[in-house]
């Protein structure tokens, strides 16, 4: 913390912030900082345990450590690299492409007790700093986990956590600066996206689709049965996620007040259509509703309402979670089936899929008397363009440096074997 800050009289005008500032305690809202903190622990809910456990129980049981692990390392390396660098880069004013460094390490982040003065982020001046440096941070944290499940069962340890560390640096905080920093180039445009709808699905997705035709498919991928192993363990992370998600859209209002609510009640609606239009898809087509097709048409619906959620009502929110399970389910198994990729748990017929319907449909839906901010179908086409090539381009350079320099695949022999054992030594009995 520097000097000046240091000594620097508690802020007073009522003229919009343009830059973290250091004010008076006293412009802290305690009703919203509770709710933030309430909505923090949620979205972290949603990686540990809600996706590990979805994750997990749709994997092979030799395999079941070795991806419940994806999502608890993802935590730690993507935690440590928001602190030293990841939030400065996409919540600090600087260029159109790229914040400033102004806050590596969180300098400059400040909590004086005996001055009564505390830092903002011009975002949430209602809330201390540090509460939405760890607010974002479990989005910087559930993303690239996403990820991990297209190329699940057959990534080495060593170049996951790689992968995770760069990805993180060179893809999601740049993402999020143009999206959610006010500088950022698709947001003064006017492109929405209330919660990360392109910043964390459609940014996942595709990444999930290109790391998994880069690593390859699965050996006996379409030879031979590779049923979920438990999917107890899958209903209870999607029942998890389901909950969690209200932390991450109700809470990207940053304060406790009727947008916060509209966004919770967007979200169950448009969660609850999609389950539903999923099932119904599949019930029309194959004859028998699955278990794994419900959860995956509610997830589907969460993605879809993602973008959109603060900027809806209730016949937007039914419509985007109609278009969003059959989209999302034509995703996971017509797109899939066409292409012959294995994309192992759906990441790209999910999230991207979701993440693109709900992108554009918030262009569609959007009212200006809830969201304060006119929608275009054509800007959030260009946004949902911009964010496809960035996302997809970065992430295969990035596997390609990550090859070279160790490789990428297990050995078929460890394959066959199992992540637990061959990777980590332990399994499940």
């Amino acid at each position: 913390m520097s000097r000046s800050e240091e000594a620097a009289p508690p802020m007073t005008s009522s003229a919009p912030l343009t830059e973290p500032t250091l004010v008076n305690a006293l412009q802290i809202s305690s009703g919203d900082t509770a709710w933030m903190l309430t909505a923090t622990a949620l979205v972290l809910l949603m990686t540990i345990p809600g996706l590990a456990l979805f994750y997990t129980g749709m994997v092979r049981k030799k395999n079941m450590l070795g991806t419940i692990v994806h999502s608890f390392v993802s935590v730690c390396i993507a935690t440590v690299l928001w602190v030293m660098i990841g939030y400065s880069i996409a919540f600090t004013p600087g260029s159109p492409y790229l914040g400033g460094f102004d806050r590596m390490m969180l300098e400059g982040m400040s909590f004086l007790k005996e001055a009564g003065q505390l830092t903002v982020h011009h975002l949430a001046p209602s809330i201390p700093e540090s509460v939405f440096v760890m607010f974002q941070m479990t989005f910087a944290i559930i993303t690239p986990a996403l990820i991990t499940g297209a190329f699940a069962e057959r990534m080495k340890y060593s170049a996951l956590l790689l992968f995770i560390a760069f990805w993180s640096v060179l893809v999601y905080a740049p993402v999020a600066h143009w999206v959610w920093e006010p500088t950022g180039f698709l947001a003064a445009m006017g492109v929405l996206d209330f919660a990360g709808g392109t910043v964390v699905h459609i940014n996942a997705g595709v990444s999930g689709l290109v790391a998994a035709l880069i690593i390859g498919p699965r050996l006996g991928f379409g030879k031979e049965p590779m049923p979920p192993h438990n999917l107890v363990l899958t209903v209870a992370g999607a029942s998890l996620l389901w909950v969690g998600w209200f932390g991450f859209n109700a809470g990207s209002a940053v304060a406790a007040d009727g947008r916060a609510g509209m966004a919770m009640l967007t979200t169950q609606i448009a969660s609850a259509v999609a389950a539903l239009s999923w099932m119904c898809a599949e019930w029309v087509r194959r004859d028998k509703p699955s278990v794994l097709g419900l959860v995956s048409g509610a997830v589907g619906g969460l993605v879809a309402i993602t973008p959109a959620s603060g900027f809806v009502g209730v016949s937007g929110a039914v419509a985007i979670g109609l278009a969003a399970g059959i989209a999302c389910y034509w995703g996971a198994t017509s797109l899939k089936a066409m292409f012959g990729y294995d994309d192992s748990l759906d990441v790209f017929g999910v999230h991207a899929i979701g993440g693109i319907v709900g992108a554009l449909l918030t262009g569609v839906f959007a009212v200006k008397n809830i969201g304060g901010m006119d929608a275009s179908l054509a800007k959030q086409a260009f946004g949902v363009v911009v964010t496809v090539l960035y996302s997809g381009v970065m992430t295969a350079l990035i596997l390609g440096m990550i090859n070279a320099l160790i490789g990428l695949r297990m050995t078929p022999e460890q394959e066959r074997e199992g992540l637990d054992l061959e990777l980590h030594g332990e399994h499940v009995i």
